[in-house]
């Protein structure tokens, strides 16, 4: 009976070893996830605080309001724009220690409000084009892989074209084919599948060519693996191993930058909001540094910030149920 219990004592011991590693993985990206929301903060509170002009105007509607001296200064106390900078920096980190956002100055609406409001049709937008740049890219890097010297040269000319165009100017030009000259698609973005077509290939259609060039470079070093050629010599034909052995190999890095591709998709959507006026928490962000609405650029930043650490948390487990290496790590 001793020699059974001691048995399962050593047992148990990889288990809760395991535990104790995903508490302490867990406990350090909720300490990441803290500090970056506390860096951004900071960082965007300092730095709008030092472009020229007075945030009272943009309380009382922009420098073009000719607001007099008296609601000036009834609105710097209003709203604590009177207190010395560090204090209201304090302040602030209170207020948003509790869950309170503030009041956008140009909208006079809860920033939470609004950034719900905007939320989801710029998270649509960026789930959809991260969804159509992985289509594209395995496509790209597959067609590169089996196609030949000729796919593998024309599969990667087009991987450098589409990951060099920059969004405006592919915007325009997707606008120009698809609606000036062909009038297949509204050039602005209108509600329905329709008004997301030419948004979504603006943001993925660049993200595309990155991560083609990441898939093919793990596709030819799969294809080269150890693994691979234990699989052929079991009898297994090019289509299976590379399907089935090769393809998992190389989902394993294109897995790992989805984090930083969620992030360039949501920097790309202030472009491509502006450009197909489109509603979103991109386009927010623009209107609200161009009239200094503080807490609202410092509310919608929180938001993305915290969307990417959620993003890379799921990816870094994603990886773990692809890889085992991992999960044994």
């Amino acid at each position: 009976m001793a020699g059974s219990l001691s048995v399962d004592l050593v047992a148990a011991q990889p288990r809760a070893g395991a535990g104790g590693r995903l508490i302490r993985w867990a406990l350090l990206r909720l300490g990441g996830v803290l500090f970056v929301l506390w860096a951004v903060a900071t960082i965007t509170f300092f730095a709008l605080r030092l472009i020229p002009g007075d945030p009272a105007e943009a309380i009382l509607g922009g420098p073009g309001s000719q607001a007099s001296a008296e609601a000036l200064a009834q609105a710097r106390a209003d709203y604590g724009l009177d207190q010395p900078l560090f204090t209201q920096y304090l302040v602030y980190l209170g207020h948003l220690a509790t869950g309170d956002l503030g009041t956008s100055y140009a909208l006079r609406e809860p920033v939470a409000s609004v950034i719900l409001t905007n939320l989801w049709p710029t998270l649509l937008l960026a789930l959809l084009s991260l969804v159509v740049a992985l289509a594209i890219a395995l496509g790209l890097a597959v067609w590169a892989t089996r196609g030949g010297r000729l796919g593998a040269g024309v599969g990667s000319l087009l991987e450098i074209v589409a990951a060099a165009v920059p969004h405006f100017w592919l915007a325009i030009s997707l606008i120009l084919l698809f609606s000036t000259t062909l009038g297949w698609l509204p050039p602005v973005s209108v509600p329905g599948p329709l008004g997301l077509v030419l948004p979504v290939l603006t943001l993925a259609i660049p993200l595309a060519g990155f991560l083609g060039q990441v898939m093919r470079e793990a596709l030819l070093d799969a294809m080269d693996s150890p693994f691979v050629l234990s699989a052929r010599a079991r009898g297994e034909g090019d289509g299976g191993v590379f399907w089935r052995h090769a393809l998992r190999h190389a989902a394993i890095p294109a897995i790992g930058l989805v984090g930083w591709a969620f992030g360039a998709l949501i920097s790309g959507a202030v472009v491509v909001e502006t450009i197909f006026a489109r509603q979103g928490l991109g386009r927010s962000l623009l209107n609200a540094v161009q009239s200094r609405d503080v807490p609202l650029v410092i509310g919608v930043l929180l938001v993305v910030a915290l969307a990417y650490m959620l993003v890379t948390t799921l990816t870094d487990l994603a990886d773990r149920v692809v890889d085992p290496r991992l999960r044994r790590a």
